[in-house]
């Protein structure tokens, strides 16, 4: 089993290792990543299984790609590249994609011709819907030229939410997840994620001719404010006086703790692994 995807499917990976590992005995388990981060494997040596992560946060190739170094000013993705990433994923037995996050800049995205080593490059801008659609259309045109479907079930993970705006759900002006510790109890509630993205996956989901099952966690996920790392993440760099005096300003409403809600996430694709009817 692969995840691919982003540091959200990497929680996802984590909260399945975390899952599984706690009845494999020490010596029949090893844990293992590659220089750079961007290949971590788990491995269940008895049953000759892995459980694996690869970082590709567009899927595409992006100067975002560097797993432990990947904040840049201005995002940019290759045009017509998955296979660099791609590569990696052939021969698994599940695979299990997601992105959304790295898309939503707020403002244009940037797909480059030619290489990233080019000294001049040539860069074509699209809206947030546009590129999403280019990587959905790369990523199932892959799927169906490399995935045997009676071999690997794939699977695509839809937008996790984030709860940085109390007002979204009632709450007050410039507060966010930090100190919340109860649901969203309306039924109805939608926050500020993108819907003309589930559009997108809708459309070119019903075009595909390889079977993808989607896992719809955007609306079960989105009651949990209560659920993100908040102030509890782990720090890259010291917090300053400043930051210590607001936790607001630090609470990271975007991930989510483990054990958790991405554990249920692994529930509904267990689930549908099994009983795919």
């Amino acid at each position: 089993m692969m995840f691919v995807g982003d540091s959200l499917n990497r929680g996802q990976f984590v909260s399945m290792v975390c899952l599984l590992h706690r009845v494999l005995p020490p010596h029949a388990k090893s844990m293992e990543s590659n220089m750079d981060q961007s290949l971590t494997v788990f491995r269940a040596k008895d049953y000759n299984a892995t459980i694996e992560f690869n970082w590709a946060p567009f899927l595409l190739e992006s100067n975002s790609d560097n797993a432990i170094v990947h904040r840049v000013a201005e995002r940019m993705v290759k045009k017509g590249s998955i296979n660099k990433h791609g590569k990696d994923w052939k021969g698994v037995d599940v695979l299990v994609f997601n992105t959304y996050l790295w898309w939503m800049t707020g403002q244009k995205m940037k797909f480059l011709k030619g290489s990233f080593n080019d000294e001049w490059k040539e860069i074509e801008e699209f809206t947030t819907e546009e590129a999403y659609r280019v990587a959905m259309k790369s990523m199932l045109k892959w799927v169906k030229k490399n995935m045997d479907r009676n071999k690997t079930r794939v699977f695509f993970t839809s937008m996790s939410p984030l709860h940085i705006k109390s007002q979204e759900w009632g709450g007050q002006a410039g507060g966010n997840c930090y100190n919340e510790t109860s649901l969203i109890e309306d039924p109805n509630y939608w926050g500020s994620e993108n819907k003309e993205i589930m559009q997108v996956i809708g459309e070119e989901f019903s075009k595909s001719k390889y079977p993808i099952t989607f896992l719809n966690i955007t609306q079960l996920s989105s009651y949990r404010k209560d659920a993100h790392t908040s102030i509890y993440k782990k720090q890259w760099s010291p917090l300053t006086p400043e930051q210590l005096a607001n936790p607001v300003s630090y609470a990271d409403c975007v991930h989510w703790c483990l054990p958790g809600l991405q554990d249920t996430w692994n529930e509904l694709l267990f689930a549908k692994l099994l009983f795919p009817n």
